[in-house]
């Protein structure tokens, strides 16, 4: 039997919370990059290097795409930001990805606050062809925590 706490994850079995509603049928999750900016800073007695201070925690935007239906949470959810900003109620949400093993269990989890969305695009329309119309959803946030 493989040991598991070594194998890496596979990333195709996932799904998506929305203040703890489960929003199903993305076929595409991509988590967000975190970054800390380093600050340079010297004072002019120390050595000729610069000393590098831990700065602003940055997190990038999660992108969603699944394929467009008749539901319209999500396009209302940003439609109420345009309109109202984010000072909207309810405008501003927490949200989980949550990554499934084979075996349909819970093997990793990244939570996400003050998520908000901040693009749509409805996707591209074409005469000739026969694939699923795609829309994709920006999601800004203002911190990524991975808790398992």
């Amino acid at each position: 039997m493989a040991d598991t706490r070594i194998d890496p994850y596979r990333n195709y079995r996932y799904r998506l919370e929305i203040d703890s509603i489960q929003i199903a049928g993305f076929s595409q999750v991509t988590i967000a990059d975190a970054s800390n900016n380093p600050i340079e800073y010297r004072e002019g007695t120390d050595p000729t290097t610069v000393r590098k201070l831990s700065g602003l925690n940055q997190y990038g935007a999660i992108t969603l795409v699944r394929g467009l239906t008749a539901n319209l949470e999500l396009y209302n959810w940003f439609t109420t930001i345009a309109q109202l900003g984010t000072d909207a109620p309810n405008a501003r949400r927490n949200l989980s990805i949550i990554l499934m093993g084979d075996d349909g269990n819970d093997t990793a989890r990244w939570n996400v606050i003050y998520a908000w969305p901040s693009k749509y695009q409805p996707g591209q329309l074409d005469g000739k062809g026969s694939e699923v119309l795609l829309e994709t959803l920006e999601i800004t946030n203002e911190g990524i925590t991975r808790v398992s």
